[in-house]
């Protein structure tokens, strides 16, 4: 099944549909939406400020680092709409909020340049909270189990391959 139903329950913040979708087992939760540069659910959720729908599509395996054609994460969303609380709720279901796009821009990034400033500064104290974790991962000597993710990955060396071009 498409399921661009459950795009729209999402978009909308109609939870008690958006569960029963969820519930019922038949919709793809990261399907991203191809008229809408494959946004998926969570995607809009985020960008609409739903956290009821955002922690509900989380606690039934949506990707919180699901990424758009331009590498636009959900956290990107919530920060370009200045919803703060999406992406608090974000952050304390574990998932990354501070991933470059395609541009490399983060979420922190976007939220300066739409001048949200409440983003900015969740953000910014999100960064300082994981920059202590991994000094202090380290002076135990530990590593940090953060990782780039496949689309991270891919972008980075195809960005080399173009680098790399240029200068030959």
């Amino acid at each position: 099944m498409l399921g661009l139903e459950i795009h729209e329950a999402a978009s909308t913040g109609d939870y008690d549909s958006l569960e029963e979708f969820v519930k019922s087992g038949k919709f793809d939760l990261n399907h991203g939406d191809e008229d809408w540069s494959n946004k998926t659910p969570l995607h809009w959720a985020c960008q609409k400020g739903y956290v009821e729908c955002v922690r509900l599509l989380l606690e039934h395996g949506a990707k919180g680092t699901a990424r758009t054609e331009t590498g636009w994460t959900p956290a990107h969303f919530a920060a370009e709409a200045g919803k703060v609380t999406a992406l608090r709720a974000l952050n304390s279901a574990g998932v990354p909020v501070n991933k470059r796009d395609a541009y490399g821009c983060t979420p922190r990034r976007i939220a300066e340049i739409y001048n949200q400033q409440e983003c900015c500064k969740f953000l910014i104290q999100v960064e300082t909270e994981q920059e202590e974790r991994r000094a202090k991962l380290s002076l135990d000597g530990l590593e940090s189990d953060e990782e780039e993710d496949e689309w991270e990955s891919r972008t980075s060396r195809s960005l080399l391959d173009r680098t790399s071009t240029y200068r030959s």
